[in-house]
């Protein structure tokens, strides 16, 4: 009879999927490289209150991964230090500084299996554009902005449209205690 059971329980995986745009920029010095532009006071606060938000949701990754330009890699360490995400779980990377929507989803597409709730930190256009990609209608992620998805496969290689289920959305602005 057990064996029986287990042919028609349906094991049930699901994929988290966090995009999060970088805080907003500084601009105090004008002629320094895009790449090196830190955070804002402004991108560190509304970093901070971002991640807080979602550690009192509970909503913790397995895995950062973020773009290594200076405002993305800033926003995601608040993000890592906020939500007790240790070094080991912070990944840094080139290969999504100011990439296409087509970068983006080959770069999450390489990601372990055994990650289930994986956070991502990187730029616009490329992450509305793939929000935009995965089926939602967005016009912007804005700074510090946060859009979640699900997906309900065994393997990040297999998320795609046809699977994307829109979890999260959250920005800086968005205050539903003041609704």
């Amino acid at each position: 009879m057990l064996n029986y059971a287990k042919k028609y329980i349906r094991k049930t995986f699901m994929k988290r999927l966090f995009l999060c745009r970088h805080g907003k920029s500084s601009w105090d010095k004008p002629f320094l490289a895009d790449h090196k532009r830190p955070l804002a006071p402004r991108g560190i606060r509304n970093s901070k209150e971002m991640a807080y938000r979602l550690a009192s949701k509970k909503i913790l990754p397995n895995l950062i991964i973020s773009s290594n330009a200076e405002r993305a890699k800033q926003t995601a360490k608040i993000f890592a230090d906020i939500l007790g995400v240790g070094k080991n779980n912070l990944q840094l990377t080139s290969e999504l500084y100011l990439a296409s929507p087509t970068e983006i989803l080959k770069h999450i597409r390489k990601t372990s299996s055994s990650v289930d709730t994986l956070f991502i930190f990187g730029h616009n256009p490329g992450f509305t554009d793939l929000v935009v990609e995965l089926g939602e209608d967005l016009e912007n992620l804005p700074t510090a902005g946060i859009f979640g998805f699900t997906f309900d496969v065994e393997d990040w290689a297999d998320i795609g449209k046809k699977n994307a289920k829109t979890w999260f959305f959250d920005f800086p602005k968005n205050r539903p205690d003041q609704n």
